[in-house]
């Protein structure tokens, strides 16, 4: 009978010892990781390739950025002496323009209307000497374009040479920048090129008379060797 009962236990033992191998080898088996096939490192290839790809495609991108940065930075350091010498120019020019006006406020021989200054001479010369004298000055003879400044001169009060002359063509009158006649103040009878003595020379030159009773009718033709006083006019756009 004991016999019969170890023998018993014996192969009970051994059916459990056998299910415990089994249960470990199904375990084994089922979590032991299989290897890829073709396919998966096909996969594994190709995307390695394309991030190689990316990283060629941005190494480009920045060194095609540092290029163009390079390049912007060079052209904008070459354009900077230009620049600075603009800068100096305006400036030179900004300074002679306040040293006319500074002259202009001390010499009580330019007078300022509106955004011009007058010099009035206190001499006579002909009308060619009048006019070199202004441009000497940075001026030239005054042009009477409106009737405004039409007055404004009427009223220093004097007899002096102004910048009209029919000098190249007789009867074609023109200011001495080259624009024609349009708005005159001719004394009543004038022009007349001098026919009142035929024995005169010709009257090409233009004088603004004072003394008249009208401050828009004081304009006189008369030849250009007679002496008179004259009046340069430098305005904002002619100076140096």
């Amino acid at each position: 009978m004991d016999d019969y009962v170890n023998k018993e236990v014996v192969e009970i033992d051994k059916v459990i010892e056998g299910n415990q191998n089994g249960a470990m080898r199904r375990v084994t088996t089922e979590t032991h990781p299989s290897a890829p096939d073709g396919s998966g490192r096909r996969l594994y290839g190709m995307v390695a390739v394309g991030f190689g790809m990316l990283c060629v495609l941005q190494v480009a991108l920045n060194i095609s950025l540092r290029l163009v940065c390079e390049y912007s930075l060079t052209e904008e350091r070459d354009q900077l002496p230009t620049s600075y010498n603009d800068l100096i120019i305006e400036r030179d020019q900004l300074q002679k323009e306040k040293d006319y006006m500074m002259e202009k406020f001390s010499n009580p021989d330019w007078n300022k209307f509106e955004s011009c200054w007058y010099f009035v001479s206190s001499e006579r010369k002909t009308w060619s000497e009048s006019r070199q004298d202004c441009v000497e000055r940075g001026a030239d003879l005054v042009i009477v374009n409106n009737r405004e400044k039409q007055r404004f001169l009427f009223s220093l009060n004097k007899k002096f040479w102004i910048g009209l002359s029919d000098r190249e063509t007789e009867g074609s009158w023109k200011w001495i920048d080259g624009t024609p006649l349009r708005t005159s103040y001719w004394i009543i009878g004038q022009p007349n090129n001098g026919r009142s003595v035929s024995t005169l020379p010709e009257e090409d030159c233009v004088e603004l008379q004072n003394g008249q009773d009208q401050p828009e009718n004081t304009w006189n033709d008369l030849n250009c060797s007679q002496k008179r006083g004259w009046i340069c006019e430098l305005c904002n756009n002619n100076l140096l």
